[in-house]
This record gives C-alpha cells, sequence and structure tokens, in this order.
C-alpha cells in the first residue's frame, strides 16, 4: 500500500508519540497534503461501500472487495506463500470515541467479552476451541480496541474446512451472538484491572498528558481507550450491551480473508455465515471530536520521574479529511521527501562529535481524524534541552528558510526507490497477517487498498523530473498552524518551569541561520579485499537443503537457498565464542554493542556510508551472543555483494569512533531511572543477571558500570577476537549457492586465515542457576503502589544433555501455561496474562529452566505463589487430560510448522552447525519428537522439574 512510502517518518514517530498498546491512534501516518484546506467531516461512504468508488486511485486488482445486502464489507485475497495458512480480521467502526461518559473502557472491555461466552460458545470455550485447532492465545488469537476501531484477529495455522469454517463461526458469534453475562462479566474486571496498571507507565503517563495538551478541549484525550477505573470496577453487563448494540453493526462491520484459500468459496462462507447477521435497534450516534482552538506559541512542563527527557514543538491545525485521490498523495510523496532530508540532518547532528541531542525527528500527522500537526521532537539529557532545543529549532528554520539541496532530495528518492522495489521484488511473498492488517488499517482512513508494483509505478512518475524547490516549499508550508506548542517532559523540574522554556524559545528564534554546507565527494571504499579466497571443501546436508563451504583461509560458509520470500537473503557472520570468551568475573560492555556498527569504518564514517550506498538496501547489526560475537544484516539478492562487504568491512577495519559510544554512554545516564519507573523494568534489568547466578556476563550495567566504561575497554574485549578468531557466514533466502560462495570469497574469503576452532575451557561453560529461596527475592520499583510481579523457577537442564526430555519439558511448560491462564485470569480473574517460559542452553553446561510469572497487585503474590505450588503437584501426580495435551502440543506444533518457512529460522538454527553437528540431528526431531509425546511423560517431565525444593522465587514489588 502507498502509506509504505511513508516510511522515511518511522523513527521520528517512534521517538515522539509513545503509546499504550490501547491507543491505536498513532502508528505510521497518512500524512494529509500540507497547506490544504481541512473539511468539516470526512466524506461518509455508503454502507457496504469502499473508498475507490469515490477515488481516482486504482485499487489493488488482486484483491476480491464486495459487501453484502446488510452493509457489511469484505475483502478476500488468495496468497498461497506459505502453504496452507491465512489470516482473518474482523473490524468495527466501533472505539473508545463513540462511548458515552458512562461507557469509558466499555468499548475495551467489550473486547474481552467476545471470548467470554456466545450462544453456541460458552464461556471460557472460545480459546479452547481455537487451540485444538493449533491456534496459540495470545499469539494467533487476539484483539485490539483503539480510539476509533475494534479488530479481532485469528492467524490460522490450516485452511481446512474445519479450520476456516470454526474461524468464520467464532467471529460471527462476536460479531451479534455475545451473551455479555453479568457474572462473566465481573469476572472479567480484574483481567482488565491487570492490563490497566501494567500499562501505566511514565511514558505512557507522557503519551497522556502531551495528548490532552496538544487536543486541548477535544474528545479523543477523553476517550483513551482503556477507560476509566472506577468504570471498570462497577460497570453493568447491559452498559457494555448497550454499546454493544449500537456500535456492533453490519453496516460498520467489515471482515478481511487472507491466505491460501479459493476466493470464490471464501466469499461464499462469508455470505453463508454473515448474510442473516441484522442490527438490533438504533444505531449509536456518531461522535463529536470537538474542533481546534485558536492558540498562540505555549508551552506545558511534566515532570515525570522515569521518563527521558522529551521535548515536541508542535504546529496544530484541523485535520485534513479530503478523500483518498492521486492529487493527494502526490503531495504526499513530496512532502515526505522534504521531511526525510530534514531528519537526515537531524541524523547527522545526532553523530556529530558533541551532538546536541540523542536523538531528534520531524514529521507531520493525522491525530485521529480530530487534528493534524507537524512535530519537532527530541531526546536529550535533562540538563541539556536548552542546547537540544535551539539546534532543532535552528535546523527547522534552516530548512525552510534555505529548502533542501537537490543532492539530498535526490538521495532520499534513491533510497525509497530501493525500498519500493525490494517490496515489489517480494509482493508474491508476503505473509497472509501482513497483507491483512494492512487491508484492516486503510479502512478507519478511508484509503483505497494499493500492491506495491503501482506503489513504485506512481512513486516513479511523482519523482520524475521532481524539483528541490518543489519539495522545499512542501516542506515550509508544513510548518503552520495553531501554536507553535512546546511540550516538555522532564524526569526532574526544571529551573523557570514553562517561564524558561518559552523564554528559550524565544531566544534561539532570534538566532540567525546559514544555509546548510555541501557535501563532499565520497566513494565507497571497501569495494574490493584482495584475491577471492579459494574454496577447499564443499559437503552438501541434502534433507536440510543446505551446503556446507570451507575456504582456505579456514572461513566457514553455510548457505541454504529458500523461496520463503522473494528478493529477502539474511545474512549471519558468527565470530569466536562471544560470551564464553569474556571474564565471568568482569562487567560484560555487550550493552554497548551498538557502539560499533554506529562506530563506522576506519575510512568512512556512517554518514557517508549511507549517502554513498543510498541506492542499496544492506544492514549492520552487532550483537555479543552466547556463542559467538555476531554480525548480521538483511539486504536484498542483488544488493549481497555489497552486505558482504559492509560486513567484512567491520571486521577487517572497524572505525571505533569515540563520539558512538559516547553517544550510547549519554543515552545510559538515565536508563536506571527509567527501568525503575514500572516493575517490568525492574524485572528486564535484574533477571538475567539473577538467572545465571551473578555471573557478570548476563547482568546489565550499574549506572556506575556505564559512568567509567571507556571506548578502550570495548574495543579491548571485542577486537582481537575480530583480527582472527575461527569466523562463520551463514546466508539463507533468495539466493543460490554459486553467488553465495563467490560474494563470501570476495569478501570474507579474501581475509588473512582465521585461527582453527579450539575448544572453550569447560569452565567457561559453566553458569550456575540460582538456589532455590523459601521466600522470594525482593526487589522494588518506582511507580504505582498497586504494580507487582511474581515470579518462579525451576533448574532443568542444557539441550544436549537428554533433547527428546527437553521437548517433553516444553510441553510441560505449554500445560503450565493452560493451567495458569485457567486459574489466574479465567477463574480468579486477577491478572491479564500470566506467562510461562523455558529454555535449554546450547551453549551453557547443565543449564535450563522452566519458569511462571504474573502481574498482579501486591496483596495478590501469595496467592500466586500458592497457586502455583498447587499445580505443580497436580501435574506431579495426575495425567493432564487428552483434551489438555492437546491444546498444549497443536500450537506449538503449528507454531514450529510455521517458522520452519521462514528465513530467520533457518539463520538461527543453521548457526553454528558446522562446528556442531548436533544442531542438525536436532532441526530434524524437533517436530517428531514433540508428536511423540505423551501424558506419562508430561508428568515425568514434572516429577522431575517441578519440585518445591528447587524453586526460585522473585518478586517486584513498589517502594515502601
Amino acid at each position: 500500500m502507498i502509506r509504505t512510502l511513508r516510511a522515511s517518518l518511522a523513527l521520528a514517530v517512534a521517538l515522539s508519540l509513545t503509546t499504550s498498546s490501547f491507543a491505536l491512534a498513532v502508528g505510521l501516518p497518512h500524512l494529509p497534503k500540507f497547506g490544504a484546506e481541512a473539511q468539516a467531516a470526512p466524506q461518509k461512504l455508503a454502507p457496504g461501500e469502499w473508498p475507490q468508488a469515490h477515488s481516482d486511485v486504482p485499487a489493488d486488482p488482486d484483491i476480491r472487495f464486495g459487501s453484502l445486502p446488510n452493509g457489511m464489507r469484505f475483502a478476500i485475497r488468495r496468497q498461497t506463500i506459505p502453504a496452507g495458512e491465512a489470516a482473518l480480521r474482523l473490524r468495527f467502526d466501533a472505539g473508545s470515541l463513540m462511548e458515552t461518559d458512562a461507557q469509558q473502557g466499555l468499548a475495551h472491555f467489550l473486547e474481552h467479552m467476545a471470548f467470554n461466552g456466545s450462544k453456541a460458545v460458552p464461556e471460557g470455550e472460545m480459546v479452547k476451541i481455537l487451540e485444538r485447532l493449533g491456534l496459540a492465545f495470545g499469539a494467533d488469537t487476539n484483539a485490539q480496541t483503539g480510539f476509533d476501531q475494534t479488530v479481532y484477529k485469528l492467524d490460522l495455522p490450516k485452511t481446512d474446512e474445519d479450520t476456516v469454517d470454526t474461524s468464520l463461526k467464532l467471529l460471527r458469534e462476536a460479531a451479534s451472538e455475545l451473551t455479555i453475562a453479568q457474572a462473566a462479566v465481573d469476572r472479567e474486571r480484574g483481567v482488565i484491572l491487570s492490563e490497566e496498571r501494567a500499562s501505566d507507565s511514565p511514558a505512557y503517563r507522557v503519551y497522556k498528558s502531551r495528548l490532552e495538551y496538544l487536543l486541548a478541549g477535544q474528545r479523543m484525550p477523553d476517550r483513551e481507550p482503556i477507560g476509566k477505573v472506577d468504570i471498570i470496577q462497577k460497570a453493568p453487563a447491559d452498559l457494555i450491551a448497550d454499546f454493544y448494540r449500537h456500535y456492533y453493526r453490519p453496516e460498520r462491520a467489515t471482515i478481511v480473508a487472507v491466505g491460501d484459500f479459493d476466493p470464490a468459496a471464501m466469499e461464499a462462507k462469508i455470505r453463508a455465515r454473515f448474510g442473516d447477521w441484522k442490527a438490533n435497534g438504533p444505531a449509536g450516534p456518531e461522535p463529536d471530536l470537538g474542533k481546534i482552538k485558536p492558540r498562540k506559541t505555549d508551552a506545558r512542563l511534566l515532570v515525570e520521574p522515569g521518563a527521558p527527557l522529551g521535548l515536541q514543538v508542535t504546529w496544530v491545525r484541523p485535520p485534513d479529511l479530503r478523500p483518498d485521490r492521486l492529487a493527494k498523495r502526490r503531495s504526499d510523496v513530496v512532502e515526505g521527501l522534504g521531511f526525510a532530508v530534514l531528519n537526515r540532518r537531524l541524523s547527522a547532528l545526532s553523530r556529530s562529535p558533541h551532538p546536541p541531542f540523542i536523538a531528534a525527528g520531524a514529521f507531520k500527522t493525522d491525530q485521529g481524524h480530530s487534528a493534524e500537526v507537524t512535530m519537532l521532537n527530541l531526546i536529550a539529557q535533562p540538563d541539556g534541552w536548552r542546547e537540544a532545543l535551539a539546534s532543532v529549532d535552528q535546523e527547522e528554520r534552516r530548512a525552510v528558510q534555505y529548502g533542501v539541496r537537490q543532492d539530498e532530495l535526490d538521495r532520499e528518492i534513491a533510497e525509497v526507490r530501493a525500498s519500493a522495489q525490494a517490496a515489489v521484488a517480494g509482493a508474491a511473498t508476503r505473509r497472509p497477517a501482513q497483507i491483512a492488517d494492512e487491508i484492516v488499517g486503510s479502512v478507519g482512513d478511508q484509503e483505497v487498498v494499493t500492491n506495491p508494483a503501482e506503489d513504485l509505478a506512481f512513486f516513479e512518475a511523482t519523482v520524475k523530473g521532481l524539483k528541490a524547490d518543489a519539495v522545499s516549499s512542501a516542506l515550509k508550508a508544513s510548518f503552520a498552524g495553531e501554536g507553535p506548542l512546546v511540550f516538555m517532559s522532564s524526569p526532574k523540574p526544571v529551573p523557570g518551569g514553562e517561564q524558561a522554556i518559552l523564554s528559550e524559545y524565544a531566544s534561539t528564534q532570534k538566532v540567525a541561520v546559514a544555509a546548510p554546507a555541501a557535501p563532499h565527494e565520497v566513494v565507497w571504499p571497501y569495494a574490493s579485499f584482495g584475491t577471492p579466497g579459494k574454496v577447499v571443501e564443499t559437503k552438501e546436508v541434502a534433507d536440510l537443503d543446505t551446503v556446507f563451504v570451507r575456504f582456505e583461509n579456514g572461513v566457514r560458509l553455510t548457505v541454504k537457498p529458500t523461496k520463503f520470500r522473494d528478493d529477502e537473503v539474511l545474512v549471519r557472520v558468527n565470530i569466536g565464542n562471544g560470551l564464553q570468551d569474556l571474564p565471568k568475573d568482569r562487567q560484560s560492555l555487550a550493552w554497548f554493542g551498538n557502539a560499533f556498527t554506529e562506530g563506522g569504518l576506519k575510512q568512512i564514517d556512517n554518514e557517508d556510508t549511507e549517502r554513498v550506498l543510498a541506492d542499496k538496501v544492506y544492514g549492520a547489526r552487532f550483537a555479543v551472543g552466547e556463542d559467538a560475537f555476531v554480525l548480521s544484516g538483511s539486504t536484498r539478492t542483488g544488493d549481497l555483494p555489497t552486505e558482504m562487504q559492509v560486513l567484512t568491512a567491520y571486521v577487517a577495519d572497524p572505525g571505533w569512533r569515540t563520539e558512538a559510544f559516547k553517544r550510547q554512554q549519554t543515552a545510559g545516564k538515565t536508563v536506571h531511572e527509567q527501568m525503575e519507573g514500572t516493575d517490568g523494568g525492574v524485572m528486564s534489568r535484574e533477571l538475567s543477571g539473577l538467572l545465571h547466578g551473578g555471573d557478570r556476563r548476563f547482568t546489565f550495567p550499574s549506572r556506575d558500570d556505564i559512568a567509567k566504561a571507556q571506548p578502550a575497554d570495548l574495543e579491548a574485549q571485542v577486537a582481537p577476537h575480530l583480527a582472527k578468531d575461527p569466523l562463520e557466514v551463514v546466508i539463507v533466502g533468495d539466493i543460490t549457492v554459486d553467488k553465495a560462495v563467490d560474494a563470501v570469497a570476495r569478501t570474507f574469503g579474501s581475509l588473512p586465515a582465521r585461527q582453527t576452532p579450539a575448544p572453550v575451557p569447560a569452565g567457561q561453560r559453566l553458569v550456575p542457576f540460582p538456589a532455590a529461596t523459601a521466600q522470594p527475592v525482593d526487589l522494588t520499583h518506582k511507580g504505582r503502589t498497586d504494580q507487582a510481579i511474581g515470579y518462579v523457577a525451576w533448574p532443568t537442564n542444557d539441550l544436549w544433555a537428554n533433547p527428546q526430555q527437553a521437548l517433553e519439558t516444553d510441553i510441560l511448560g505449554e500445560v503450565l501455561g493452560l493451567r495458569l491462564i485457567d486459574e489466574l485470569r479465567e477463574a480468579q480473574g486477577v491478572t491479564y496474562s500470566p506467562s510461562v517460559s523455558y529454555a535449554h542452553s546450547l551453549t551453557w553446561t547443565g543449564w535450563g529452566y522452566l519458569a511462571a510469572s504474573v502481574e498482579v497487585p501486591p496483596a495478590k503474590l501469595g496467592g500466586f505463589y500458592n497457586d502455583v505450588a498447587k499445580i505443580a503437584a497436580d501435574l506431579r501426580t495426575k495425567d493432564v487430560t487428552p483434551d489438555e495435551l492437546a491444546r498444549a502440543k497443536k500450537p506449538r506444533i503449528d507454531r514450529l510448522e510455521r517458522s520452519r518457512v521462514t528465513n530467520q529460522y533457518w539463520l538461527s538454527e543453521l548457526s553454528g552447525a558446522q562446528a556442531e553437528p548436533r544442531k542438525l540431528d536436532f532441526i530434524r526431531h524437533i517436530i517428531p519428537g514433540t508428536e511423540q509425546v505423551t501424558a506419562a511423560d508430561v508428568k515425568h517431565a514434572a516429577e522431575l522439574v517441578l519440585k518445591d525444593n528447587k524453586a526460585f522465587k522473585l518478586e517486584v514489588k513498589p517502594e515502601k
């Protein structure tokens, strides 16, 4: 869809508009025409009508659009890759904006009730029915409520008649047949209150405060989808049913079906299932979203401990609600290119030797059809906001006054073109869920759904002969409207408060700006690494369609050609032994890994690399893995040579620029305060170190560790391994073996000889699991007093100790998860999402675990530990039922089968397989081994693992 061509603003959106999982109004925006006169209201489509009826934009011809006599719309598309999969979406024009004052939060509450009983499906049975079909709760069965929509999602692992018919039946039940019983409503209150608690973070509070400030007096800030706690606690069932009758109506519904099926047959099924649906009672009114108020330059300060310092300068205008037409899309593209240039300049400032901010971006977006905003956004250190504000303001005014240069514009055109070309090449192998979500995303904005080929053709026509002056004019026109409004969120008070912010903004506005400097000439210096390496050994693993190659210099290459995604190639480079090579008693600097790639290359920095390779698709990421130092990237088939050149250059000639390390160090100054603002933040900081017995390779760096770290320390930990350690390249995707071998021969194969692999000392592979605790280890957070997490973990073993037993323990974990959901969510209603996790290390001798966790109020923690103990005892002493075993195994097996038709799966699983051939055996065994797990096996696993005297307990509670 054309909205993907606006993705140059994605980083800015992500930086500035953090929302909760409920507030779906902010995403990759539809960027309206700048300077256009906004309409008072969007064009109202007739029941059953699609936007293309009033547009000159050609709709995707591969999608079957239509409607039923009752007004319900449908969109159906056949997608045969992956074979046998499908995605169903049922969308309602019904969200929190439609709620009355007394119903705040009930649109979301109703979404929950869709899983809690209907005329044909008793309460508690819907999820179980889907599990029997292989759909995992949460992963494949989900729903979301936003400001203006509610969407139900089913990702089907199979498209047999039973799976499709049952899924359509359940969606039909949700549409009109819900019982919404009072007892079921009462049981669900605690689940929703848990969701509200978990969402209420410093970032969410900043988001809410900013939205209220920007849209003052309008409806949207007063209708957060999660609603009001007192209403959630007390609302009667009939108030939820009232919303249901008024807004779950066929004329407000759209069903989307994408997958491996016959479109005509799917249409017939939809017509048969939904054709008799009739609305019950009068329709609900459309909400009055309110109007933008006249406002002058103003400032708002929010002091929010635990949040980073963020500052936004925003111009607010009435929303642009014109229909989706080609002329509007052309202006969108032109405008978006202007913002891309401005964001590129801001990115360069953030990478400078003395950056004035941590990150910054600029964009324009629609806010829930309530307003159109242009925003400058930045994140800075709390004491550096003045310099940051001045820098971003002056860069914006430089762009407005002097415009963009033609060379800058051409660069952005090249990048967007490369992305659009990649989208076209991969269009035939997009996943059904991706396509379905794109179609659903277009409905609320009344946009015409297009395909990647049309998007590329439209983009090329738009940019043909496009001059910088036109882009400059569009960018300049965007910085207009009410305000500008300056919003700052700070973790600590700001001397002088809002007046100081206004004064600083007024002061920086008086500073004259100069024209941007012209770029210097640059060429890519890593096109050759010398004489291509020679292949000395080739082995074929026929049953896995994989080839192992060894070069004369010791570099190993693993290649798996696939057709899972057209024009997608994934690359992973494993060097040395990763964490196994680092000392156990010294803090790992893996946290600073991003500074390695941001440090660029010795002969060219990142800014120039991105400029000279603007027409290429490539990536470069660095991480310290458990068993290797890892460089990775994704590319398209034709750009594999460039991808290999980039990754090889990082191994052979890294830049180690100090400023990149210092930038990450600066960002880390407040990371502890941010983590301490929520129970989940504290858990994510502490858990890895605790589960690995305090081994410093796994602990999160302390404030002191971050402050005292030096760039030379990171170089000392990594550089020796890059220079000489054994090196393995794994390439998976749309590539031939010959082309992969040639690309590696000309890059990594040309490097000096690598060391021969040597065994890791046994002591380096030993990592302790924490001892059992009679009482939970106590951690504290600084967030809400009703937020707490309970956690319990039992030691298991590494994978290689007994692979089949590991699979049996995995199914035990799945059963434990089902039991916790049944008890804590369905029966007690005390939490939104109890979770179970498990792992069996391929690296650390004897290390593995099975764990359960829950988010509850502090007073409920004791009950959680008691419930877990009771469930564990039951699993140790009784066989699970055949139905429970099936509901645990089938979703897991289906997930495994689906993952095996992705390049990501094979990149991970084949990594290290040349040195550890047992990996190949386990790849072959994992599905049949899971299929053969019996109830007796689960009971035996529980007897081995779920021992009370082995349980490590941990809780995160609010500070007293």
